[in-house]
This record gives structure tokens, C-alpha cells and sequence, in this order.
């Protein structure tokens, strides 16, 4: 894990307090990429995921949680409970051994540090949702987008280890991901099981590349911000995202 998990913690608070605070009041406001949504599907949906994976790690599960989960939330609680379950995620997070073992969904770790790694990514990308809905802006910092984008990379794309199941198309190519805030970027590409692709740090020259701020880059791997470029690179990033099991 890239972010150390004192980061990782205090920006799962942050972000949830601030998403909390701007959706007070606006529980009907329409989440644009999550069809269906408001507001308030919004945050009953990251009680139930924030309850869930402190569950799994507060009781060390090694099987999905059974049971009716945080049970029933009234709408008049929504913000207040979507705070409280928050905290108590953070707190867990952040007093458990991160080597423990754990259920995940992801084939290459089971561990506590997968859990604090990923509700980050979680936490970030739905805040943005909530902000996107009221239109207003938030922060991601390089780190925090940068570290997203590489757990991305390595856990929500068709892989050797994790092959999309019916196969998809191949990217049939090479794109470069490549920030324009901070020195950084990625370059994927076809892996060696048909329709997979794996990554590697860094742009060459001359590989048609995706460029954005981090946090821009994150939001287009999650389909939730378009990014102008040339034709190849445009239809290469399509190719990708067909390959992304994560919207």
C-alpha cells in the first residue's frame, strides 16, 4: 500500500465528513452516473459498503458478512448514520493489523490493507458523485488520486490473475495515462491471456496517452469524466474501460 495508514484513515474521515456536509438538505438531488440514484441512494449505499468491510475486518471474516446488514435506516438518519458508520470504519481500519487476513473480492490480496486501501478509492469517487450533484467541486490530492489509479489498475481491469468471465476485447494496443499536475504516469497494455491487460509505470514517447490531473484520471477510469485527445487515444481509452470491471 502506497499511502501509509494514517493518510489512508484521516482522508476516509475527510472525505466522508465533507460529503455529509455538503448533501444535507438535498437528499433528492439526482446522482448523474449512478442511473436511479439521489442523494439518498447515494448514502444508504455507503453505509451498507462502510458496514460491511468494517465488519469483515472487525471480525477478521473470512467469508462475506451474513445478516441484514446495518439494518434500517430511516431517511431522516441518512446523514447522521452515514457519519457515525464513517467514523467506525476509519476506527477499525486504523487499529487493525494490516497483514491479518480477510475475505476480499480481490484474487491477489486478502488482507486488512486491501480493505483501508480500497474504501479510500470508495469514499473518493462517491464524494465526487454527491458534489457532482449539487454542482460543486472537490479536492483530491496527487497522492491520494495517484494511489487510486494504480490500485485501480492492479484490481479492476480484466487481468492474468482476474480474466473478465465471458472474455472481452483486447485493447489491442498501448495507452498512456499521464498526469499533468505531478510527474507521473502509467502505460497499459495487452497482457498475455486474450482480452487482459497489465500496466507499468511510466509514458514513452510516442505512445498514444490520456493526460489529466490525477484526480481527472481516476474520475475517467470510473467513467465519470470525459477527457479530449487524439482519435487513437480516445478509442484506446473505450477499449480500456470495456475491460474495467468497476463503474
Amino acid at each position: 500500500m502506497a499511502l501509509d495508514v494514517q493518510t489512508c484513515v484521516d482522508e476516509i474521515i475527510e472525505q466522508s465528513e465533507q460529503l455529509a456536509t455538503d448533501v444535507a438538505g438535498h437528499l433528492e438531488a439526482p446522482i448523474e452516473h449512478c442511473p436511479g440514484w439521489t442523494v439518498a441512494e447515494l448514502l444508504e449505499h455507503l453505509i451498507k459498503v462502510q458496514w460491511f468491510w468494517a465488519t469483515v475486518v472487525e471480525q477478521r471474516l473470512e467469508t462475506p458478512p451474513e445478516g441484514a446488514g446495518p439494518g434500517p435506516i430511516e431517511r431522516g438518519d441518512l446523514v447522521g448514520r452515514f457519519r457515525d458508520g464513517a467514523y467506525h470504519l476509519a476506527a477499525v481500519l486504523g487499529a487493525a493489523e494490516q497483514d491479518q487476513p480477510v475475505w476480499t473480492w480481490a484474487p491477489l490480496q486478502h488482507d486488512v490493507a486491501f480493505v483501508t486501501r480500497h474504501q479510500v478509492q470508495e469514499i473518493v469517487v462517491h464524494h465526487w458523485d454527491g458534489a457532482h450533484a449539487l454542482g460543486r467541486t472537490m479536492i483530491v490530492s496527487a497522492d491520494v488520486a495517484c494511489d487510486a489509479i494504480e490500485e485501480f489498475l492492479t484490481f479492476s481491469v480484466s487481468s492474468d490473475v482476474d480474466p473478465a468471465d465471458p472474455p472481452r476485447p483486447a485493447l489491442d494496443g498501448a495507452l498512456g495515462l499521464r498526469c499533468t499536475d505531478v510527474d507521473k504516469g502509467w502505460t497499459v497494455r495487452d497482457a498475455a491471456t486474450p482480452g487482459t491487460v497489465t500496466f507499468e509505470r511510466g509514458v514513452a514517447a510516442g505512445v498514444a496517452s490520456l493526460s489529466a490531473t490525477s484526480a481527472d484520471l481516476l474520475l475517467w477510469l470510473y467513467s465519470r469524466v470525459e477527457i479530449p485527445s487524439t482519435p487513437e487515444a480516445s478509442e484506446l481509452g473505450e477499449r480500456l474501460r470495456a475491460l474495467c470491471f468497476t463503474t
